[in-house]
C-alpha cells in the first residue's frame, strides 16, 4: 500500500522539524508501540508504526498552543502527500484542536500508544539504573492505577485500548516490550 510517504522521509522530517531529543525519543516510542499493537490486532503495521512516528511532527512549532497543535503537522504532511487516514489520525490524537472525535481503532490506538509512553518511560525513571530493561509489566500496571504518578499521562486517553479490544494490563505489557525493545534508541 502506498502511504505518500516511506519511514526514510518520516524520519528526516522528524529531525527537520523535532530538535528536542525527548520529544524524538517520544516519537520513535510512539511509532514502537503502534507497530507492536498492529501486530497484536492483526493491522496495517507499517500505516499505524508512520502515524505513530509523525504525530507530534509540529509540537516545536505549536509550543503549548493545543489549539494548534496538529494543524501544522497535518499542513506538512499533506504537502508531501502522505494519506489522508494517517493525518486524521494523527490529528484526533488531539481532540482539543479539531471538533471531530476519535472513531477508529487507528484514532484509539494513536491516542492510547502515545500517552502510554509517558507513563512507562516515567516508571523506568524511578528505577536507580533509569533504564527500560529492569522495569516489570507488574510496575507498569501498578504505575497505571497511581493516579498521582505521571499525571500527565491521562489514563482516561490510555483507556482507549479497550476501544480497540486490548485490555488495560495487556495494552501496558505490549507497550513495555515494544519500548523495551528499541531501548537503546530511546536512551532507556
Amino acid at each position: 500500500m502506498d502511504y505518500g510517504i516511506s519511514r526514510a522521509r518520516a524520519l528526516d522530517l522528524l529531525k527537520q522539524y523535532v530538535n528536542q531529543p525527548n520529544l524524538r525519543n517520544h516519537s520513535l516510542a510512539s511509532e514502537a508501540v503502534m507497530g507492536k499493537l498492529a501486530r497484536h490486532l492483526g493491522a496495517d503495521e507499517t500505516l499505524w508504526r508512520l502515524t505513530g512516528l509523525l504525530h507530534d511532527l509540529d509540537a516545536e512549532l505549536t509550543k503549548d498552543d493545543m489549539h494548534r497543535h496538529t494543524h501544522e503537522t497535518a499542513r506538512i504532511l499533506r504537502e508531501e502527500g502522505v494519506t489522508e487516514e494517517i493525518i486524521e489520525a494523527i490529528c484526533l490524537h488531539n481532540e482539543h484542536a479539531h471538533e471531530q472525535r476519535r472513531s477508529q481503532p487507528l484514532h484509539h490506538a494513536l491516542a492510547a500508544a502515545e500517552t502510554i509512553t509517558g507513563l512507562i518511560t516515567a516508571t523506568a525513571l524511578v528505577y536507580p539504573d533509569k533504564k527500560l530493561a529492569g522495569v516489570k509489566p507488574k510496575s507498569v500496571r501498578k504505575r497505571f492505577k497511581e493516579k498521582l504518578f505521571a499525571a500527565g499521562a491521562n489514563r482516561d486517553i490510555i483507556s482507549e485500548c479497550e476501544k480497540i479490544g486490548v485490555s488495560i494490563p495487556d495494552f501496558c505489557d505490549l507497550s513495555l516490550e515494544a519500548m523495551q525493545d528499541i531501548a537503546p534508541e530511546l536512551g532507556l
